[in-house]
This record gives structure tokens, C-alpha cells and sequence, in this order.
């Protein structure tokens, strides 16, 4: 019995974590939240981002395809937007008897645009934007200009007008 007493009166000494102790550990975790949730949030639209210039350099293969498989001439104008909540969401170029579609990620909005100057050759310019990712931030691309996918000078943009 005394052996058992004993073994209690040992044990009272181990009380676990002082309240000051516990405090210390949730300011840590709340610190380390704080540094990480901003960062996962610029993540996600970084990845947005490059979610619609993806989907512009897809819509210049199947444009470029669609003007090779019709006698050297471009689709009319053609926008589209995927909300993400209907699924996949795709623009089908020349119309319902169309062969070539573009494919849109989701929460992407874009639009193709055909100018036929009175003088040259036709060109066309095509804008998306990620409404998931950096607010009123358009991408372009410009087939009489050529080269890379650029950001929009326009920051009120839109599928029509970038």
C-alpha cells in the first residue's frame, strides 16, 4: 500500500503544459499561417495565370489549323467563358459545322478577334483572362505582331476589346 502512495506522490510532480506553454505553441501556428495562406493564395492565381495564357497558346494551334484546313482563311470572331460551374467549355471555330475547337480551363474567359484591313493581310488577336487569377490582368496575343504571349496596356479590358 505504501509502495502504491508512493508512486502517486511521484506522479503529481508531472502536470503537463503550463498555460503559458500552450499559448506560445498557437502564436507560432498563428504566425505560420499567416506567412503561408498569402502564399498559397499568390500560388493559385500565379497558376490561374498560366492557366489562360495556356489556353491562348492552344487557341493559336487550332486557329492556325482551321486557316491551314480552309483554304488559307481565318474563323470569324469567337469568344467564350468557362464559369467553372458547367464543366468543360470550349469555342468551336466557323460555327456549329466547325472542325477546330478551343478548349477552355476553367474560370478562363477569351476571345478571338479577326481584323481585315482594307490594305494587308488579315491578322487577329486573341485575350483571355482567369477570373481566379490577378484581377484585371488580360493576356494578348497578336498574329500581326507574332512572338510570345504579353500582357494587356489595358487593364479594363475585355474579350472584345484588348
Amino acid at each position: 500500500m505504501q509502495e502504491t502512495i508512493n508512486r502517486l506522490r511521484a506522479k503529481k510532480g508531472d502536470e503537463g503544459f503550463t498555460l503559458i506553454e500552450l499559448l506560445v505553441v498557437v502564436v507560432i501556428i498563428g504566425v505560420l499561417v499567416a506567412i503561408a495562406v498569402p502564399v498559397y493564395l499568390n500560388y493559385r492565381k500565379g497558376a490561374a495565370d498560366k492557366s489562360a495564357q495556356s489556353d491562348i497558346r492552344g487557341a493559336i494551334s487550332a486557329i492556325e489549323q482551321y486557316y491551314t484546313e480552309n483554304n488559307n482563311t481565318y474563323p470569324p470572331t469567337a469568344t467564350g467563358n468557362n464559369t467553372g460551374a458547367t464543366g468543360t467549355e470550349s469555342i468551336t471555330l466557323g460555327g456549329a459545322t466547325g472542325t477546330q475547337k478551343i478548349t477552355l480551363s476553367d474560370k478562363t474567359m477569351l476571345g478571338y478577334n479577326l481584323t481585315t484591313p482594307a490594305t494587308g493581310a488579315p491578322y487577329y488577336t486573341i485575350c483571355a483572362h482567369s477570373t481566379g487569377g490577378t484581377e484585371n490582368r488580360w493576356y494578348v496575343y497578336n498574329s500581326q505582331v507574332g512572338g510570345s504571349v504579353k500582357v494587356s496596356a489595358v487593364s479594363s479590358a475585355s474579350q472584345t476589346t484588348c
